[in-house]
């Protein structure tokens, strides 16, 4: 493996060993060159409780990989996690 690589296992394996101390539930979000997903999962990383992604059919036709998407995927999954009882959430920076 190349250094640059094992410096980045590293620093995602510290950031989830914070997580996992914490009782938080863990945000990843995932960019592509088309679309944008982010799902909220347990600390423990077992169970998903909230998706929302570019890939609905709500975004169909639209510009789906731009700034403006972003923001509205992220009103949509601040919607679904208040509707489950969700207020804070954890960064996780994969």
């Amino acid at each position: 493996m190349t250094f640059k690589r094992i410096k980045r296992i590293r620093r995602s394996k510290k950031t989830r060993s914070k997580i996992s101390l914490s009782s938080l539930n863990r945000l990843t979000i995932f960019r592509s060159n088309n679309h944008i997903y982010a799902q909220i999962m347990d600390n423990a990383g077992s169970a998903v409780l909230a998706v929302a992604s570019t890939n609905e059919p709500t975004f169909k036709g639209k510009n789906r990989g731009n700034i403006g998407s972003a923001s509205l995927v992220g009103e949509l999954i601040a919607k679904r996690a208040i509707e489950k009882k969700i207020t804070k959430v954890y960064l996780d920076r994969g």
